[in-house]
């Protein structure tokens, strides 16, 4: 490798590095608004990780409180117009405050001709209290799959036990894994119990009543 491209290398490594390690919550994203790349901070508002979070719309995660501020920076960026643009928002928090602040995209490229990808950062302004909504309902069935999750059972003795088929117990995991957006059964047990789906303390697990 020749050393500008060494060089290169070794400037990324350090600018994604201090990237992770800001404290404000900053992205990058396409002209679209879909996260490329986002930091934990940015990811911790999200109740999320960074990873988790590309791909993603970055005006459905935060709420415009004007949609004529979007349509006009929509408009600005088809004109490759290169200003700052700044969007007040609403969200959700991780901890169930609804937040308020701004977010301030700069087009950013490295030719003029380029079409810009948007470094967003976000600026948290104040945040009020939410009443507490109901724990999430599960059925009778999903309840007693979990419990039996929870208590180390593999899928078919979860099967035999509810008298479900392999792909019945499947099914019912399924459903509550994309209620919850559940990556795998760890996080799957691990939300129950958060949520108090599953009473906590008790061995072996219980669905709460």
């Amino acid at each position: 490798m020749k050393a500008g491209g060494l060089d290169g290398v070794v400037w990324r490594n350090r600018a994604l590095t201090l990237f992770d390690r800001v404290a404000v919550p900053v992205a990058v994203c396409d002209v679209y608004g879909l996260v490329v790349l986002a930091n934990p901070a940015m990811a911790a508002e999200c109740g999320t990780t960074p990873g988790r979070l590309r791909g993603r719309d970055e005006l459905e995660l935060f709420r415009p409180q004007e949609e004529a501020q979007v349509e006009r920076i929509a408009e600005a960026l088809r004109l490759r117009h290169r200003s700052r643009y700044q969007v007040s928002v609403r969200w959700r928090s991780s901890g169930g405050a609804e937040r308020y602040g701004e977010l301030t995209a700069d087009p950013v490229s490295e030719a003029v001709g380029e079409t810009p990808s948007l470094l967003v950062m976000l600026r948290v302004d104040g945040e009020r209290e939410m009443a507490r909504a109901e724990p999430p309902r599960v059925t009778p069935v999903e309840g007693r799959v979990l419990a039996l999750l929870a208590g180390g059972a593999t899928t078919e003795r979860a099967a035999r036990e509810l008298g479900l088929t392999r792909d019945g117990v499947t099914y019912h995991l399924r459903r509550v894994s994309a209620r919850w957006d559940a990556a795998n059964r760890t996080e799957l047990v691990a939300r129950a119990y958060a949520l108090g789906v599953l009473r906590p303390g008790v061995w072996p697990p219980a669905p709460a009543e």
